[in-house]
């Protein structure tokens, strides 16, 4: 890492929303280290172009989410009402746009390092562009229609709701690829989306199409929603039309493995390149997010099922994607447990993945005990 905040004089500056539980939980991590208190660089500031950093400063780059006025800032009529859907495309245009600045501003600062790559954080932000950074590796993953070479990078959405006048189509244009690929069941992903925004579940099969998401239909569009629903018919194409007012992702579904009728994923951590925590995720859905009603499995139990050789694989899968984002402290990955444990994929990876409060580390990991945060404190200080 860049440097002992402690002996070396470098203190740790977050650009964040002040008073986010982020922000918050790093600060507490760098004070229970004896360090000097961790400057906050509000996001605000950075998007309406006051950027001030300090020098001899590690600074690490946290999600702008949970502040109205800077989603406002980032999406723009897109923002209203708030809990909207659309707006990602404009939302990420914005966003990268900062982080060159930010890149620019903490280059020209004496002895000032970032802990998070803004190309590494833009690239993890573009579902599209990170599914074929992975694939290059060789690294597990579902097949994705982005990815196949007479596929468009975008499905719009049909010119009846508002959308592209192009012909290209929406669900209609989907249906159409998925014939030509073979594939009855799709993952239709916001490609600059977190935390299952607008994320579809999409089932076809001749006439019958059924879309599972937290998205509710609203006068407006899309809102997110705590509930997932299931859509059929007429209603389902609707909702996959509007989701693709915006840049897709769509991978093939991936039949993932069940504990206790209940379907199962992973989230796990790793920090300066070493896996340090795990939560596993279980919900009737397919959608498993804990703020979508999924629960946490106990980790131990799982690992004393599968055994320490699959387990082994597993942390070793999501190290090997993180070796691909060398310049990023830290990254979260979401691994996919196919059927039966015999194969595994990657689902997701996640720049600001950390956001598990209470959490503690792997008991054989490189930071036993230790919270999320207080782990990437202690990298720095190695």
């Amino acid at each position: 890492m860049a440097g002992n905040p402690g002996s070396g004089g470098q203190r740790f500056v977050v650009v964040g929303n002040p008073g986010s539980r982020r922000v918050a939980l790093f600060a507490a991590a760098v004070r229970a280290a004896g360090l000097p208190p961790a400057h906050v660089l509000p996001w605000r500031d950075v998007l309406t172009g006051t950027i001030a950093i300090p020098t001899h400063a590690l600074v690490r780059i946290d999600s702008p989410g949970d502040d109205p006025h800077v989603d406002t800032l980032l999406r723009g009529h897109f923002a209203h009402p708030p809990h909207r859907v659309n707006g990602t495309g404009p939302w990420y245009q914005a966003f990268t746009t900062a982080l060159r600045r930010l890149a620019e501003v903490v280059a020209g600062t004496p002895r000032t390092h970032l802990l998070n790559d803004p190309t590494e954080v833009a690239l993890m932000l573009d579902k599209r562009k990170c599914h074929a950074h992975l694939s290059q590796a060789g690294l597990p993953l579902p097949p994705a229609i982005t990815s196949l070479p007479d596929a468009a990078p975008t499905i719009r959405r049909r010119a009846h709701t508002g959308g592209n006048d192009d012909g290209s189509g929406g669900f209609d244009a989907l249906r159409a690829r998925l014939s030509a690929v073979g594939w009855s069941r799709v993952f239709v992903k916001p490609a600059h989306g977190s935390s299952a925004s607008g994320v579809v579940a999409l089932s076809v099969r001749g006439d019958r199409v059924e879309a599972v998401s937290s998205a509710a239909v609203s006068s407006v569009g899309l809102v997110n929603s705590l509930r997932v629903r299931t859509y059929r018919g007429g209603d389902a194409v609707a909702v996959v039309d509007r989701v693709c007012a915006d840049p897709v992702h769509v991978e093939k579904w991936f039949p993932k493995a069940s504990w206790r009728n209940r379907t199962i994923d992973m989230r796990v951590v790793v920090v300066a390149g070493r896996a340090t925590h795990a939560v596993v995720r279980a919900s009737r859905h397919p959608m498993t997010n804990l703020h979508l009603g999924g629960e946490r499995v106990d980790v131990a139990e799982l690992r004393a099922v599968v055994g320490a050789t699959k387990w082994r694989q597993w942390l070793d899968t999501c190290e090997g994607v993180a070796a691909r984002f060398p310049k990023s402290l830290m990254v979260g990955v979401d691994l996919l447990l196919g059927v039966g444990w015999g194969r595994h994929v990657v689902g997701e990876v996640n720049c600001f993945g950390d956001l598990l409060p209470g959490l503690a580390g792997l008991p054989d990991g490189p930071a036993p005990g230790m919270d999320t945060y207080e782990a990437q404190v202690a990298a720095c200080m190695t």
